[in-house]
């Protein structure tokens, strides 16, 4: 039994609650009499969940890789929901900063030994066949993957580097936005056309993109991490954890990512070697042909020389 006191107390601060958004207290409570108990699968929604997959074939396999896909697309939104806490606090101790990107550096590293999954858990015969249902589309085409880059670091690091040298932080965020590092996987830059691919990603999500360009350039990771006081940046685990999550980001999860799609697309013998979404994926996959760095500033000369480079 609760006694009257804590009674008293929480129906105290229950008023002080609803007084504050001008509501009266007695409505809210009533309507408790009437609202039916929580249950597991109501709070996760576990039926519109389990309903979200949908085959184009009749192969097994293929459901495999529709829910590793989703659950991939889950854990972006909980490495979103992290980065949103870092760049809008205010006044952020490093101790928060590393906490929560430690947070972001786990759902990476599960993602990176997840590979296994698709790695392990399919037939090549089946995915081989399967796959040719999904061109064009491609995972080239997650728009939760490019709000992570754009709120990890400053855009010029998310430049294709041979034309870095033509853009800065006074460049237009539509200039910059024609010149990122994964537009070479979908545009012939000799002349210019765009393949439909890239034409349907931009269509759907390039006015998100512009926005989140320009809200997150002044509160990305980066950005947050230089706007500390000098002794915090040079605050051990801190860099430590920044390190950690560039490197498994940008080498160590797109490796694992190459790796998989080398084992059925490229080394298999069936098929065309071809990415459903017609991009040069082992060029535009590996580490050291994107030069994809978030925090070049934490690294070495040595590092960054050999970037990516597998040892």
């Amino acid at each position: 039994m609760i006694s009257n006191s804590i009674t008293e107390e929480i129906l105290k601060e229950i008023e002080l609650k609803y007084q504050a958004i001008n509501q009266k207290t007695e409505t809210q409570l009533e309507g408790l009499l009437w609202s039916k108990p929580i249950t597991y699968w109501d709070y996760i929604q576990t039926d519109a969940l389990l309903n979200l997959q949908t085959q184009r074939t009749t192969l097994p396999d293929e459901m495999v890789f529709i829910m590793y896909h989703q659950v991939n697309e889950l854990i972006f939104k909980m490495i979103l929901w992290e980065m949103n806490q870092i760049s809008y606090a205010q006044n952020i101790e490093t101790d928060f900063f590393t906490e929560r990107l430690m947070r972001i550096s786990r759902y990476f590293d599960m993602l990176t030994t997840s590979f296994s999954i698709m790695g392990d858990g399919m037939e090549v015969e089946q995915y081989m066949k399967f796959r040719n249902t999904l061109t064009p589309a491609s995972g080239f085409q997650s728009a939760q993957y490019r709000l992570i880059e754009f709120s990890s670091t400053d855009l010029i690091n998310l430049i294709d580097h041979r034309f870095r040298e033509t853009i800065d932080r006074n460049t237009p965020f539509e200039f910059a936005f024609e010149h990122l590092y994964w537009q070479a996987a979908g545009k012939d830059y000799h002349t210019g056309k765009k393949s439909f691919l890239l034409e349907e990603f931009e269509r759907k999500y390039k006015k998100m993109f512009l926005g989140h360009m320009e809200e997150y350039n002044t509160i990305n990771i980066w950005q947050k991490f230089k706007q500390l006081p000098d002794a915090d940046q040079r605050n051990p685990e801190l860099i430590k954890a920044m390190r950690h999550y560039d490197h498994t980001v940008n080498i160590t999860w797109v490796m694992q990512h190459l790796n998989t799609a080398k084992k059925y697309i490229d080394q298999s013998g069936k098929g065309s070697g071809e990415a459903t979404g017609g991009s040069d994926w082992k060029k535009y996959m590996h580490p050291k042909y994107q030069r994809r760095i978030f925090f070049p500033e934490l690294w070495s000369a040595d590092e960054l020389a050999t970037w990516g480079e597998e040892k």
